[in-house]
């Protein structure tokens, strides 16, 4: 049975069922709602839950609690994960699984609390230092936030790797009937001889550290976490291609602005254009493949995006200048309609 539910307490409880028991976090418009839902909820599960003094509190605390085995979310806004990118970073470089949920708002700086999303490249190219990347999911509905965050756990898990899900503002706060998650396939590796639990069973106690003065020693283990990364890349790139033959446009969206290109290709299909939806659900990895096998029909792709033009970059470099690529975006908040994408791909054809 279906049941309403915000987008911010539909992630918190997708979180939970996945097994999340240990939570940090800190109140930042619009994702209040996920640290309110944890405050509430974590107690009749066992798990734990601390409203930290600050972002880099929360994520160091999350970096502590990963370290241990325990699955470990952390949620958080804008400028709140920009705070959080050096421990996001340290856990990239120490490889623990950690969940990290940024519902974006405006920018740049504190910049507004409407949805946007000038947060791709934060996302998707690391943000913190170093050789390293995060799987980044972009849900564009309320039920698949709920699957992505299920998703999300078990991925990370897989690959002691951190991952990002990307939501909206809007996302956030928007209410839809969702099925609640069923558990039975809940991946959970109670062994994780890499703990830090006091002792590994081998005689010696773990340590969590990405420290290392060692030059060679770095480099095998960079290497090591990009060999982990090309396997991400062929096993996990997920994406919604709804370009089909005789389509004359693709058009790109990712998250709940996908929603709205929806609407605009019905009112291009009311004026006789064909156009179809390329919608990455992996940001990282990016679904390079479906822009290199565009139909050959398709003669321009037009990128929308509620920024000044970020993931356009991703989809330039998949087309690889075989079809023209042309962007509209709206920014600070502001959120496109239907008609205005349809002109834009009225002008450009």
């Amino acid at each position: 049975m279906k049941i309403l539910m915000k987008g911010n307490e539909a992630i918190a409880a997708a979180a939970i069922a996945a097994g999340c028991r240990a939570f940090f976090g800190y109140p930042i418009t619009p994702q209040n709602e996920i640290v309110e839902y944890m405050v509430t909820k974590m107690p009749a599960v066992g798990g734990v839950f601390v409203q930290a003094e600050s972002e880099v509190a929360a994520v160091n605390m999350a970096y502590g609690a990963a370290a241990t085995g325990v699955r470990t979310m952390t949620s958080s806004s804008s400028p709140g994960i920009a705070l959080k990118q050096e421990g996001i970073s340290y856990m990239a470089g120490a490889d623990l699984p950690c969940v990290i949920v940024s519902v974006s708002r405006a920018g740049p700086g504190l910049g507004g609390i409407l949805p946007a999303q000038g947060d791709y490249f934060q996302a998707t190219r690391g943000g913190g230092n170093g050789d390293y990347y995060l799987p980044v999911y972009a849900p564009f509905s309320i039920q698949e936030a709920m699957d992505l965050v299920y998703k999300a756990f078990n991925v990370a898990d897989l690959y002691r790797t951190p991952v990002m899900v990307l939501a909206d503002g809007m996302l956030g706060q928007m209410m839809e009937p969702v099925l609640p998650i069923n558990n039975e396939e809940l991946i959970m590796n109670n062994e994780k001889c890499w703990a830090a639990n006091g002792d590994s069973g081998r005689g010696r106690r773990n340590i969590a550290n990405s420290l290392s003065l060692k030059a060679e020693a770095l480099e095998e283990m960079n290497l090591r976490r990009f060999a982990t990364y090309e396997i991400i890349r062929a096993k996990e790139i997920m994406v919604d291609n709804r370009v089909t033959d005789g389509d004359e446009v693709a058009l790109v969206a990712y998250g709940t602005p996908a929603r709205i290109v929806l609407n605009s290709i019905e009112i291009l299909k009311s004026k006789g254009i064909k156009a179809g939806l390329v919608r990455p659900i992996t940001l990282w990895p990016f679904p390079y493949e479906s822009f290199q096998n565009l139909p050959a029909s398709v003669k321009n792709v037009v990128v929308c995006e509620l920024s000044m033009g970020q993931m356009v970059e991703d989809v330039r470099l998949g087309v690889a200048g075989k079809i023209p690529v042309h962007f509209y975006g709206r920014t600070g908040g502001m959120i496109f309609e239907p008609e205005e994408i349809a002109e834009k791909v009225i002008e450009v054809i």
